[in-house]
């Protein structure tokens, strides 16, 4: 198998941490989000999309975060994508809530524009756009901390699941960003469960360095 991805992606991340902690070895190629690497034509010609991750694994050739990872998953039949059918909705639902509610709000709005994405836009819009998302996401990170995660040590369950991989990739960005999670003590507990994993540190790494050189340049605290 071979994993197009840029450990710096926030797509990227899940994947990787999904593999490296369930043992899934696969041949690494960097795709350089910085220079543009998800649009060299020799990418683009591998992955039309041009983003990251992107999978080949045989004849089947897959990307989107999600799609990846209940694919990896379901090959070697890991726990984190239960079989019992009930189980299993409740990571989907998870995982599509994710990729939609707290993406947008979170992600899109209240921590990207911070450092400059989507490239190009005019700094009065990007703090217009800021300021939504800092008004928005507060509802559904309390959805997140209060009724998925509440007093569990994990969003589905007692057990680590997909949706947990995507998840926290999704929170930690707003390291990037400083954004305080105070109000969200279960939030907070989650995520240092997922820092505990052992490949955590490894597989941050890269994006933990980013984030230091972006709070280095904004002044941002530590």
């Amino acid at each position: 198998m071979k994993l197009y991805c840029d450990p710096i992606s926030t797509t990227s991340r899940p994947v990787m941490l999904f593999a490296a902690e369930s043992g899934i070895a696969f041949e690494r190629e960097h795709v350089d989000l910085l220079s543009d690497g998800n649009l060299d034509p020799a990418y683009l010609a591998i992955n039309p999309n041009g983003v990251v991750p992107f999978l080949i694994d045989g004849d089947l050739a897959i990307g989107e975060s999600m799609a990846i990872l209940t694919y990896l998953a379901q090959k070697i039949g890991s726990p984190a994508y239960p079989a019992a059918l009930k189980a299993r909705a409740k990571v989907d639902e998870a995982l599509s809530w994710f990729a939609t509610n707290l993406h947008e709000y979170f992600c899109l709005f209240t921590i990207y524009p911070n450092f400059g994405i989507p490239k190009g836009v005019d700094p009065m819009l990007s703090q217009a756009l800021i300021a939504f998302g800092e008004e928005k996401a507060p509802r559904w990170l309390k959805v997140l901390d209060q009724h998925m995660i509440g007093d569990k040590p994990f969003v589905c369950g007692e057990t680590i699941s997909l949706a947990d991989y995507l998840g926290s990739a999704f929170i930690t960005l707003g390291d990037a960003a400083a954004y305080d999670f105070g109000p969200y003590p279960n939030i907070r507990r989650w995520i240092a469960n997922m820092r505990a994993l052992p490949s955590w540190d490894a597989t941050y790494a890269g994006f933990n360095g980013m984030v230091a050189a972006l709070r280095s340049q904004a002044e941002l605290p530590a």
